[in-house]
């Protein structure tokens, strides 16, 4: 008997073709800019992020400075009353999603609403109303927590909230893979797309660790950066000097459409998302595999993904987070994939968390913006702060001043605690 003809069966599964995503909007807070704009000239100024810590009282810490968003007053994007739902990141990433759903011209109908959704990730999630709510018990007592403590800690309340606003109905999401978590959510929102279960996904990342828990968490592992003297050179990735990264906080978003809808819509093309590759080192919790393993095999999944050789790509806007260990493993890794190439300097490589700092679940988002922002400009931005190069990384950093490239392909790469990879290929259309 045939089966009816409204019932999918897996050949059909298996001989739909993939569908091509675009890139039609995209929006960011950053410590060195409010919006996209800002944030993309001051890149390409070589301008750093970091500063002394305004959000809580350092003073007792051994690190006390980081790249925090720089007056940030929700109030001129989101109701008052609306605020007292939201920790900090989930407010950096509504208003990310405001900008990018903006900048893409996005009108949704009642039927396009159920074919579109959105993943937007979150590292630590709501570490400052944790903290708050912590100190109220002790303060005040129990009876004294807000009822909305819950829904603002909550990780995926940041996508939940977009939903909402934006009345997304489709899947809806957060990823959580550390440092990679951005770069993962796009990935992961790609793929809806791809596959045909979804036709727009808002997707990105957010974060804001900056707090004393955060701070001194990741102060207590060694992991940041203790050149207090000049928090502007602190950050430092390549550089035979450098001692950790400087903590960072921020969100961004993109709008994905498939190709065919945004070309029928008339939608300005930022880039297509033509790769995506996802690894693990299965190595350690907190360190990278040495000999970069681990995401050579996530950067090759990518090239696969996107159909084209390593000779092809361009531009690689590196994870290099400034930290001894991590940007030692990722230029190996970019070595086993690249070749004679990386090895002699042939392909320009630059770190724009010298800069924004580390972002965290913000960073793989961002950079892919950045990534796209490249090819949109065919201009790449520098990596500051490089004095004295490790003579152990043989790239080309970009040092110091920005760069006119023609650029076809172009790579970005996040990695993160637990060995996690994400690489992301945006190409020009």
């Amino acid at each position: 008997m045939n089966a009816p003809t409204d019932q999918v069966t897996d050949t059909d599964r298996r001989s739909r073709p993939l569908r091509r995503v675009v890139i039609t909007g995209i929006g960011a807070i950053t410590p060195v800019g409010e919006d996209v704009r800002s944030t993309w000239e001051a890149l390409v100024a070589g301008t750093s992020g970091a500063a002394p810590i305004t959000l809580f009282d350092a003073s007792d810490f051994a690190v006390r400075f980081a790249c925090e968003v720089k007056g940030w007053d929700p109030g001129r994007y989101i109701r008052k009353k609306r605020l007292k739902e939201l920790d900090r990141f989930s407010e950096l990433a509504i208003v990310a999603a405001q900008m990018a759903i903006k900048d893409a011209e996005l009108i949704l109908s009642e039927e396009d609403q159920e074919r579109a959704g959105c993943i937007v990730g979150v590292t630590l999630g709501g570490l400052d109303t944790i903290e708050g709510a912590s100190r109220t018990i002790r303060e005040k007592g129990s009876s004294k927590v807000s009822p909305y403590v819950i829904p603002a800690v909550c990780g995926n309340l940041a996508a939940g909230q977009i939903s909402i606003e934006h009345q997304l109905k489709g899947p809806s999401f957060c990823t959580t893979s550390a440092c990679a978590t951005g770069a993962h959510a796009i990935g992961e929102a790609a793929e809806w797309i791809r596959r045909g279960s979804a036709d727009i996904m808002v997707a990105g990342g957010t974060e804001s660790a900056v707090s004393p828990v955060g701070i001194g968490g990741f102060q207590a592992m060694r992991a940041l950066s203790r050149r207090d003297g000049d928090p502007r050179a602190a950050s430092r990735p390549f550089d035979r000097d450098r001692d950790g990264f400087v903590c960072g906080e921020g969100a961004g978003v993109v709008v994905l459409e498939s190709e065919e809808r945004a070309r029928k819509r008339g939608a300005r093309i930022y880039a297509e998302l033509t790769g995506y590759g996802a690894s693990s080192d299965a190595f350690h919790i907190s360190q990278p595999a040495e000999d970069g393993e681990g995401c050579a095999r996530s950067m090759r999944m990518a090239l696969r993904d996107a159909g084209i050789d390593a000779d092809e790509v361009g531009y690689i806007n590196a994870h290099a987070t400034s930290t001894p260990a991590g940007d030692l493993a990722e230029t190996r890794g970019i070595c086993i994939v690249f070749g004679e190439r990386a090895r002699h300097g042939g392909l320009p490589v630059s770190s724009t968390k010298s800069m924004t700092g580390h972002m965290l679940g913000a960073a793989g988002a961002v950079e892919l913006i950045v990534s796209a922002l490249a090819l949109h400009h065919q201009l790449v931005p520098p990596t500051i702060n490089v004095e004295h190069q490790d003579p152990a990384i043989p790239l080309d950093v970009v040092p110091r001043v920005a760069r006119e490239l023609r650029l076809r392909h172009v790579l970005s790469n996040a990695f993160g605690f637990g060995g996690t990879n994400a690489s992301l290929v945006v190409s020009r259309v």
